[in-house]
């Protein structure tokens, strides 16, 4: 296996060589966390692994308990599977806890003691089904003298949600709110610690692999004594290659996508990725999505929306939206051949129809990219 076929297993495996999925919640249970701090941007990384999906669609998911967005692991954002939320949330968020409370207590004054009163306060507010977003939730603990200024307000939300007393449950208008865990999604499945250690490894491995157990690790902010734990778990599901003397883990064979065949790419898979999308975000070595010129070396952030050509990045793309039209800025480190700049076109498209635009209503524009003249390099 070379670095080129680590990558095209890598866009194989996410769902972005193929489109497969239809129902978001597949999506999701598929890799079992999508980082979502980038709210919008998650709910496009969900969608473009799927064959036909609208913003409305993916967000529905969430309204519909189907996937719930909460902090599993790493203190950072996520959408997870309904059934997945608490097993995940108890296996990796108390690490999360102890590692930061030193410096809540002393930054903030939050520690246990206070994290007590408030969820006092927060579950009363929420019981019975309420859902309130965030200032409802700090006037009611400013109400109990519980003060909230300062980002002290959110830390607290925070430490409720690590320990599994809320998760966040879909927009009202345009505020998102919380609900209690355990009457938003009564239902969920359950693991020991070793069976949920291994699952975790199997789920990582068959939908980001190849990757090396150190890249585990950073995605689920584990210690190096749990990852291999996870990994023994999960060995009969997995397959080692060594590439460079690094040493890799996949899937032994091809997964069943679930939801639908898969459709291949036509041509090159050029894709326009969110910001903390999982092919950027989820490996702790990115060395291999940057190639010989990169623009990361630039200014371009990996973890920034990106443009993807056959698993390389290759510039940066933002949208502006208004009401019927959609103006994708794209700054390009080198130029696309034809097939490229064709299947980029399709993949506007693509993101055209997720956000509902009408036929016509995107438009794509090219900035700072590089263009060739008399076999020169200038900037157009």
């Amino acid at each position: 296996m070379t670095a080129a076929g680590i990558l095209q297993l890598r866009l194989e495996n996410q769902r972005l060589a193929r489109a497969s999925f239809r129902k978001p919640e597949d999506v999701v249970a598929w890799f079992g966390a999508v980082q979502a701090q980038d709210y919008l941007g998650s709910l496009w990384a969900i969608g473009l692994r799927m064959q036909r999906a609208t913003e409305a669609l993916v967000e529905a998911a969430e309204t519909r308990r189907a996937i719930i967005r909460t902090w599993p692991m790493r203190g950072t954002l996520h959408f997870v599977a309904a059934a997945d939320a608490r097993w995940m949330t108890q296996l990796l968020a108390p690490r999360v806890i102890a590692r930061n409370a030193a410096r809540l207590k002393r930054e903030v004054d939050v520690d246990a003691s206070v994290v007590g009163r408030s969820r006092e306060v927060v579950t009363r507010a929420l019981e019975g089904g309420r859902r309130l977003d965030r200032t409802a939730l700090y006037e009611a603990l400013e109400a109990r003298k519980i003060r909230t200024g300062v980002s002290r307000g959110l830390h607290i939300l925070l430490w409720l949600a690590l320990e599994g007393t809320i998760c966040l449950a879909g927009r009202q208008g345009k505020q998102h709110t919380f609900a209690l865990l355990e009457e938003w999604i009564p239902k969920f499945r359950d693991f020991d610690r070793d069976q949920a250690l291994a699952e975790l490894a199997r789920r990582y491995f068959t939908s980001h692999g190849p990757s090396t157990i150190q890249d585990f690790m950073w995605w689920a902010g584990i210690a190096a004594k749990d990852a291999t734990a996870a990994l023994e778990g999960a060995r009969a599901h997995l397959v080692r290659e060594v590439v460079g003397g690094c040493t890799y883990w996949l899937a032994t064979r091809r997964a069943p996508v679930r939801g639908g065949r898969s459709k291949p790419s036509p041509g090159p898979v050029v894709k326009l990725l969110p910001a903390y999308d999982e092919y950027t975000v989820a490996y702790r070595d990115r060395s291999l999505l940057v190639g010989a010129g990169s623009p990361t070396s630039s200014g371009f952030g990996l973890l920034n929306p990106v443009v993807v050509v056959e698993g390389r990045v290759v510039g940066s793309w933002k949208r502006t939206i208004t009401r019927d039209a959609v103006q994708l800025n794209t700054k390009l480190g080198r130029v696309l051949d034809d097939k490229e700049s064709d299947a980029l076109r399709r993949e506007v498209e693509k993101f055209r129809e997720f956000l509902g635009i009408e036929p016509g209503g995107a438009e794509l524009i090219a900035s700072h990219r590089i263009s060739r003249t008399r076999g020169r390099a200038r900037a157009s």
